[in-house]
């Protein structure tokens, strides 16, 4: 058997490296997003097969909950899809809220802000889509699109001020991919349903 330093010494080390490998995307990811243990149904590989994904492995790793693969039809995964848009638009927004707390400059804050605001239009404009997908799909299409441009504001804003904040940039790509990925939803609501709207 090992000495008892040495068995502590290993479990310190296992950890730090789990606890530190857990932390760069806990913040920024939803914790439903695990693996791609789970095989996809095929509407989630037709969805991210589509034009409008930015990252198709991100889209089918964030869309192999068991929840999501047993989606039977397109508005429901189009309601799973913006409803882990804003879960992660509010993970993200506490990121944000987390980080203003703490003390940096005005043109870091005026940045931050902005982002914060861009956040909070994201979270309503996800919940909004969600409601919007059986009755207007046209409208949550212009709905979801509208997030990219607040965000890359965000984007635009953190780098002019210089805020060195990795989490931060990672949450903003996380969010173009959910973007990208309602909105590939959204036209192909549009599509399945021309003659309605």
């Amino acid at each position: 058997m090992a000495p008892p330093n040495q068995l502590c010494l290993v479990l310190v080390i296992f950890i730090s490296v789990f606890s530190l490998s857990s932390l760069s995307t806990s913040a920024i990811i939803p914790k439903a997003n695990v693996s791609l243990s789970i095989p996809s149904s095929q509407l989630v590989e037709n969805l991210c097969n589509g034009k409008a994904i930015q990252n198709r492995r991100f889209c089918l790793k964030a869309l192999s909950t068991p929840e999501v693969i047993a989606a039977m039809d397109t508005t429901q995964l189009g309601t799973f899809i913006m409803k882990l848009g804003a879960a992660n638009a509010k993970e993200t927004l506490n990121v944000y809220n987390e980080i203003i707390k703490k003390p940096g400059s005005p043109q870091d804050l005026k940045a931050l802000n902005c982002c914060v605001q861009a956040y909070k239009y994201a979270i309503l404009s996800f919940e909004m889509v969600s409601s919007e997908l059986v009755e207007d799909p046209q409208a949550a299409n212009y709905d979801v699109a509208v997030i990219g441009p607040e965000i890359a504001n965000c984007e635009k804003e953190l780098i002019n001020a210089k805020v060195q904040a990795p989490r931060l940039l990672a949450g903003n790509r996380f969010m173009k991919y959910y973007v990208s990925m309602g909105y590939e939803i959204t036209s192909t609501l549009e599509l399945e349903n021309p003659n309605e709207y």
